[in-house]
């Protein structure tokens, strides 16, 4: 790829996440302009492969997210919990615990693949697509986590009365917020269980960054 075919792929990026910023609303080609550097004139011509692909939707002057965008999406979870799986699957041997990967959209998590443990008595089915709010559960704790602290996060009653779990944040994947955790029945011993919850966090991470 050219320079300039490396530039414009930069800005036609650049553009797409600043039309997603708008939080929902559409943005205006002025403001567009202004938010990636370039003049109204490069941001018409960047929007045309966009909204040929479906990935922009204009409406005159007005530019939103278009249905591309969902079909992208569509691809991105089922590749995250193939990725994820064998490394939840060994952290729920060694904790006896149902293993998760949880990701963040807005202020709620939701867990998109669970694994559980195959020699224990009993365990937490954790059902895919349970929402909770950011700050509630291990999960929801963990992303709130700042870097320095602690690896994980540890709770009880949380986000179920009688259950406690551990989550560490997986880091180092642009555009992800995601979590990687373990909910079981009673306690958990969170000395043991957290080293454990970080290290298939950066297992799972390392994989996603293709490492």
């Amino acid at each position: 790829m050219t320079a300039e075919g490396s530039l414009t792929l930069d800005r036609g990026l650049a553009l797409l996440q600043a039309v997603a910023d708008a939080d929902g609303d559409a943005a205006t080609i002025s403001e567009l302009a202004t938010a990636i550097g370039a003049s109204r004139a490069a941001v018409y011509r960047l929007l045309v492969p966009l909204s040929a692909r479906g990935l922009v939707w204009r409406d005159g002057s007005k530019v939103r997210l278009g249905i591309g965008v969902l079909r992208l999406a569509g691809q991105v979870v089922p590749q995250l919990r193939e990725a994820a799986r064998p490394a939840l699957r060994e952290l729920a041997e060694k904790a006896g615990a149902t293993a998760y990967l949880s990701i963040a959209e807005g202020d709620l998590v939701e867990p998109v693949v669970t694994v559980e443990p195959s020699w224990t008595d009993f365990h937490v089915s954790y059902r895919v697509g349970a929402r909770h709010p950011i700050g509630v559960g291990a999960a929801g704790k963990a992303l709130t986590l700042r870097r320095g602290s602690r690896g994980w996060a540890a709770v009880t009653g949380e986000p179920q009365r009688g259950t406690s779990g551990v989550a560490a944040p997986v880091r180092g994947v642009p555009g992800l917020r995601a979590a990687v955790g373990v909910i079981a029945l009673g306690s958990l011993n969170a000395d043991t269980v957290g080293p454990q919850v970080v290290a298939a966090a950066a297992a799972v991470a390392e994989v996603l960054r293709g490492d």
